[in-house]
């Protein structure tokens, strides 16, 4: 049985560690804050949805899309567990952000992990 060098192992660990990563990374997802006259929600759009509605700040394509269309469909977001049991924020559902004349939308950084939104 050959013995395994400590470069064979390392190259072994390193690639694995690479392969680990690329599984672990997801589509980037945005998250807002969507706030309301009497209550707030968290949404998150995927890079591509953001690139649908448009160019210009982030924000300001959600609101355009909103006076344009009357309506916004996007995942919300709620605090959750992973499978591993850390916690995490999660898309629960797709919900529709509807144009109302006091609303405010607001970039939102999480301090949690981000999971991405279930493949459609």
């Amino acid at each position: 049985m050959p013995q395994i060098t400590r470069r064979t192992a390392a190259l072994a660990a390193l690639a694995a560690g690479s392969l680990g990563t690329a599984a672990a990374q997801a589509p980037a997802v945005r998250l807002f804050k969507v706030i309301g006259p009497r209550d707030e929600v968290t949404i998150g759009l995927t890079e591509a949805e953001l690139t649908a509605l448009g160019s210009g700040p982030e924000v300001e394509r959600i609101a355009r899309a909103l006076v344009a269309n009357g309506q916004l469909t996007a995942w919300q977001y709620i605090v959750g567990r992973a499978p591993d049991g850390s916690t995490r924020l999660a898309a629960t559902r797709r919900i529709a952000v509807l144009r109302s004349e006091s609303l405010r939308i607001e970039p939102y950084t999480a301090a949690l992990p981000v999971a991405p939104p279930p493949a459609n």
